[in-house]
Formats: structure tokens, C-alpha cells, sequence
């Protein structure tokens, strides 16, 4: 008898209060079994700040360490990101369905599609014989239009202001590097490129909190 009363004195939510606990709950389990943009970039901007820093210090007149050995480096870090963001897609896939679920899978393709074109068409036109000092402005100019333009889709798609803005920073970082010119073009793609990356990382965390 005092059960049925303590329950019937309960006021029931109003639909804004439940609409606030099904908004609240759905982004509790969005972070526990979703991924988090803000590691996926936090790894992208370490690996451009440390990875083309190392070329920069180990190119002339600093020369700090061997370009080999800083080659090296920067590989691994880049195929340690490349093996995050596909981890990463599949995660981001994991029940969904529908329309998103295409959207996404088109938009992961795009990637390797556009790079894979990138890549073939300066590798000819490095085989025409296009001077040696400008192929490491080719390879940070293209590239980073690319990636650019792919965040400006990214951003569209997906309605993100954020993505969209630092589809905006990397083309510019990319054409300052090209109009810096070498080692310096490194130096852009490092303290700028990088940082733009650990910038949007930082405010996806702080979104997210």
C-alpha cells in the first residue's frame, strides 16, 4: 500500500524532460562505444608536427640528424596514422545503416581513390624530368590541396563547421609551404599543418566535455 502510493505521488516527465534524458543517454553511449575525432586528429597533428619536423632539422644548414633515418621516422608515423583512421572508419560504420552508412563508405573511398591519383600523376610527372628541388614542393603542395579539399567535402557532408574550417587551414598551409619553398615548406607543414591539426583535436575534446 505504501509502494502504490510513493509511485502514484511521482510526477511524470514532461516531453522536454524526455526528450533531455533520450538526448543525454544516446550521447553517453555515443562516447563509450563511438569513436572520438579529437584522438584521430590528436594523432594526425603529432604525426605531422614531429614527422616533417624531423626533415626539416635534418635538412641543410641545420642538418641535426640523417635525412634517412628521419625518412624513416616519418613512414612508420604515417602509416601508424593511416592504420588508426582505417581502425577508426570501421568503428565509425559499426551500426550504422542506410543512406549514412553509404555516405560513409563512399566518402572512406574517396580518400584512397584521390590519392592514388595523386599519386600516379606526379610520379609521371617526376619521370618527365621535373627539376629535383621542386619535387618535395609537388608532393606538400598537391597533397595537402587534396586533403584540403577532401575536409571541405567532410565538412559539407556532415554539416561541420569545424571540418570545413580546417579544410580551409591545410589548403592554405599548403600553399604557404609551396611559396615558402625548401626545407622551409616542412617547417609549415610542421608548426602550421601540425598545429591546425592538435587545434581542432583540442576543440572537439572540449565540444565533447
Amino acid at each position: 500500500m505504501v509502494e502504490d502510493e510513493r509511485d502514484g505521488d511521482e510526477r511524470p516527465m514532461t516531453p522536454e524532460e524526455s526528450l533531455a534524458l533520450i538526448a543525454t543517454q544516446a550521447e553517453r553511449t555515443r562516447r563509450e562505444i563511438g569513436p572520438n575525432p579529437a584522438v584521430l586528429l590528436g594523432v594526425w597533428g603529432l604525426v605531422w608536427l614531429f614527422g616533417f619536423g624531423l626533415i626539416y632539422v635534418s635538412a641543410p644548414p641545420t642538418a641535426l640528424m640523417p635525412l634517412w633515418v628521419a625518412a624513416v621516422l616519418t613512414v612508420v608515423g604515417f602509416a601508424g596514422a593511416m592504420t588508426y583512421s582505417a581502425i577508426y572508419g570501421i568503428r565509425s560504420s559499426r551500426g550504422v545503416h542506410g543512406p549514412s552508412r553509404l555516405v560513409g563508405a563512399m566518402y572512406g573511398w574517396s580518400w584512397m581513390i584521390a590519392f592514388g591519383g595523386l599519386t600516379v600523376v606526379n610520379t609521371a610527372l617526376i619521370r618527365l624530368g621535373i627539376d629535383a628541388d621542386l619535387i618535395p614542393l609537388l608532393w606538400s603542395g598537391t597533397a595537402l590541396m587534396l586533403t584540403g579539399l577532401m575536409y571541405l567535402a567532410g565538412g559539407m557532408l556532415w554539416q561541420s563547421k569545424l571540418q570545413y574550417g580546417l579544410g580551409v587551414w591545410i589548403i592554405a598551409c599548403g600553399a604557404a609551404s609551396v611559396l615558402a619553398g625548401g626545407p622551409y615548406n616542412f617547417l609549415v607543414l610542421s608548426v602550421a599543418g601540425g598545429g591546425g591539426f592538435l587545434v581542432a583535436s583540442l576543440v572537439f575534446l572540449v565540444r565533447a566535455r
